[in-house]
């Protein structure tokens, strides 16, 4: 162990010459970790732009995208359009523009609240534009106004200039506040497990926006454009992109690549709304190809720090190869102007100035700016909150869930449901898994005795970049055990090969307890375990987490890979020898995974194994289609499974199956 330590330490001296930016290196993984980041970014760069190579390639693949593009925000399948009920609780006027103060409902009990901005006196129908807003929180006296009042210059002035102009609040800023930071600090990381993220919320609020907008009589159908920046400027993005009814858009501050966010650590500044469920591992470039050859206009400015400028420029080059093919490449703009992350008057007259260009056939001079009309109070909508409203619990029933799965009925349609799932797993929940076919080796490190127990100290790779440590336990026999090893069992397995490299017995009840471990025990150091922990601060481990879910991975799905990758070096080592996997809590449920992939695999011993994903493992999407009951069918299907009583919930569905298809009465069962 010691000379593992002493290999492991030379390597990190060499990553800690990276430019680790506003991350220190706090724990031993953190280097690591982050050349791991930066080569998975690096992968994903431009992506799928890059494999366009022909205008007739990308009109041919884009229908395929855009149902990726709804899968990606919670959207798929497809919501119902149900009945708006648009309701106006008030109007105000001024100046020559009138205010509609506006909601309706996106879906029952979804209330979105707005301001709707008209010219007092116009004719026909005229050019509209949905303004969605960022992050200005207003309340007074307690009360939420919605951030539509922090941006009400912005619909004032489309008003005076002819247009409607609909403004609207976001779900958490808005007059009724729901969430927009589960994953961020709030530690709802089972959002993941349903492929939810806020953004999905916002998108569709937009979607109906438009409706709204289209059903109006003073509002031309064929002339509608979106803006807004920093949150809007996001949602302006998803929408434009989703919903070709949008004809012009500018986003303002709302945009950055992977390579920001990932590498530079811009994702610690942004909540769950700014980011989709990257199943198809797709850059942030993405979203304005979708968008092309429709008009738009990224605008930002030189010094934003959670939009960076690099990253604003590199995606609008990569959007102008699309462009390019689309032969539109006058239709893509860039504007820069000087400041940071600030609504400010020279970042709005470009906007102003290219949808007055593209919706009105106008390029006129921007000479009056934009200015606040009303009371911020004058522009509330409820006098009193809905009592039916679920805005505030929109996170439990957004994206469905899956139903518990029927007991097949047969042999054949249990194989098929089998595959199927299987199936679904590897494109819905472990698309981030490499591409590696290759056995993986145990490559030994070290080997020392206690006694009759032989304790070796193996290197496996599992991936280009990720080294765990395998250490084995041999007291002879012909068995083997697979142990998932978490942080506790680390410290036990320091002290014991640190004993055994100096010829001693260890000193401490855990690491006895180790040394007594029947057969052959192998132990897998799980990734961010030991010697690859990253850093423990809860900020900075939430946005480490957050970081793999934006690469279309979570750390759960890579340590059902990794254990994946030790099961089938151990076969390669002793083949024929059967196989036990033991493993407690979430990582029981990471063995299960495993298990389902790894017909190698002779039992699992699984404690305290949750029933319900919400508990864990976080896996992408994988409650959209199945739950921890039918995973433990599919993983018993090759292992036996053997749980303690509090496990007796997430084997029940497995049991039923294996009394319909006549398995032995010992494939599954539970130690009570």
């Amino acid at each position: 162990m010691r000379r593992h330590r002493l290999a492991f330490s030379l390597a990190l001296s060499a990553l800690l010459s990276l430019s680790l930016v506003t991350w220190a290196v706090a724990e031993p993984g953190d280097a690591a970790v982050r050349k791991y980041f930066a080569a998975e970014t690096a992968a994903l760069t431009n992506q799928p732009i890059v494999t366009a190579t022909s205008i007739d390639q990308w009109k041919a693949k884009r229908g395929e995208y855009q149902e990726q593009l709804k899968e990606m925000l919670g959207l798929q399948p497809w919501p119902e359009k149900t009945d708006l009920q648009t309701t106006v609780t008030g109007t105000l006027e001024k100046d020559g523009v009138t205010v509609e103060k506006i909601h309706f409902q996106s879906r029952p009990g979804l209330y979105v609240t707005g301001n709707l901005y008209r010219p007092t006196k116009a004719e026909g129908r005229l050019p509209a534009i949905l303004y969605v807003c960022g992050h200005g929180k207003v309340v007074e006296d307690g009360v939420s106004l919605g951030n539509k009042t922090h941006y009400q210059h912005h619909g004032a002035w489309f008003a005076r200039h002819g247009f409607v102009c609909l403004t609207i609040d976001t779900l958490q800023l808005g007059e009724i506040q729901g969430l927009h930071h589960g994953t961020h600090h709030l530690g709802m990381w089972w959002w993941v497990n349903r492929g939810y993220s806020p953004i999905g919320v916002e998108t569709w609020n937009c979607v109906r926006a438009l409706d709204l907008l289209q059903a109006r009589d003073d509002v031309d159908p064929e002339r509608i454009g979106v803006t807004g920046r920093s949150g809007g400027g996001a949602y302006s993005w998803y929408i434009a992109a989703l919903d070709d009814r949008i004809k012009a858009a500018v986003p303002v501050a709302g945009i950055t690549d992977l390579q920001n966010h990932i590498v530079d650590d811009c994702i610690n500044g942004h909540c769950d709304c700014m980011f989709w469920t990257n199943t198809p591992r797709y850059d942030f470039s993405f979203l304005p190809a979708m968008v092309a050859p429709r008009p738009l206009m990224i605008a930002n400015t030189d010094s934003d720090p959670i939009f960076p400028l690099d990253g604003v420029t590199r995606t609008f080059f990569a959007a102008r190869e699309i462009y390019s093919l689309y032969d539109a490449k006058a239709n893509l703009g860039l504007a820069i102007v000087d400041g940071g992350h600030a609504d400010t008057q020279p970042l709005r007259v470009p906007a102003f100035h290219w949808l007055c260009r593209h919706l009105k056939g106008e390029s006129p001079l921007i000479d009056d700016p934009a200015t606040p009309m009303f009371t911020k109070k004058e522009l509330k909508v409820f006098g009193e909150l809905p009592a039916d409203q679920i805005n505030t619990e929109i996170q439990e029933t957004f994206v469905p869930v899956a139903p518990g799965a029927e007991v097949p009925a047969s042999e054949i349609a249990w194989k098929s449901q089998a595959a199927e799932l299987k199936e679904t797993l590897l494109a819905k929940s472990f698309a981030g898994w490499p591409n590696r076919k290759s056995k993986p080796q145990l490559t030994q490190v070290v080997a020392d005795k206690i006694g009759d127990a032989t304790i070796t100290t193996f290197d496996l790779q599992t991936q280009p970049g990720v080294v765990l440590p395998v250490i084995l336990i041999d007291n002879g026999g012909q068995n083997a055990t697979l142990q998932l090893a978490d942080q506790t069992d680390w410290t036990a397995l320091e002290t014991l090969t640190t004993a055994a490299a100096d010829g001693k017995s260890p000193n401490s009840d855990a690491a006895q307890t180790l040394l007594k471990s029947p057969g052959k025990t192998y132990f897998l150091v799980q990734r961010g375990v030991g010697s690859t922990q990253w850093d423990q601060d809860k900020k900075k481990e939430t946005h480490i987490r957050r970081r793999f879910l934006q690469l279309g991975q979570t750390v759960h799905g890579m340590r059902v890979w990794d254990t994946r990758r030790a099961i089938q070096a151990i076969e390669s080592q002793s083949p024929g020898t059967p196989l036990t996997i033991a493993a407690d809590g979430v990582d029981a449920g990471v063995a299960i995974y495993a298990t389902i992939f790894e017909p190698s695999v002779a039992k699992v011993t699984a404690t305290h194994l949750p029933a319900d994903h919400r508990n864990g493992p976080i896996l992408l999407n994988v409650r959209r289609f199945m739950n921890m009951p039918e995973a433990v069918a599919l993983a018993a299907q090759n292992a036996q499974i053997e749980v303690d009583a509090d496990g007796a919930a997430a084997v029940a569905y497995a049991q039923t199956v294996g009394k319909q298809l006549k398995w032995p009465a010992k494939q599954v069962t539970v130690n009570k």
